[in-house]
């Protein structure tokens, strides 16, 4: 299997309400997100994309239209962490982003699996698939979500 691998940061704040420790106090990351690709390599005389899976500008363009953009520099709030999304609405112009789930690492790689697995889908006809991603919340701590199918 051949697979190209884009690197992606932003910098995003969080907590983890029920916590033990730290962690359920208002904090930020700067965030590594790495995406894998799979698929066929194309070949079409001509083409700008010739002898590649993806060209990896238009992966880092997909995936900050939908997924980079909207979280860098926003607070990933739980829908159910009703304290702190009161707490920033009454920011003026915040940028919050209300997820379904604790925003833990592993949490937050699956969230970002499922957004990213559908824009990348089968692009060219080639068979082109998120494979992986990984997701560092510091530099020695990261959740990683593989499709195995």
């Amino acid at each position: 299997m051949l697979t190209i691998t884009r690197k992606l940061e932003f910098d995003a704040g969080h907590r983890i309400p029920d916590h033990k420790s730290q962690c359920r106090n208002l904090h930020g990351h700067r965030y590594t997100l790495e995406l894998t690709l799979t698929g066929n390599v194309i070949e079409a005389d001509g083409n700008s994309d010739n002898g590649m899976i993806m060209d990896f500008s238009d992966v880092k363009s997909l995936a900050k239209q939908h997924l980079v953009d909207v979280w860098d520099h926003a607070f990933l709030v739980y829908e159910n962490d009703h304290a702190v999304r009161k707490f920033l609405a009454s920011l003026p112009d915040h940028k919050t982003v209300v997820i379904d789930r604790i925003p833990t690492v592993e949490n937050l790689a699956k969230v970002a699996f499922d957004i990213l697995q559908a824009v990348f889908l089968d692009k060219f006809g080639t068979g082109l698939r998120l494979y992986k991603l990984v997701l560092h919340e510091t530099p020695n701590c990261w959740a990683e979500i593989t499709n195995e199918r």
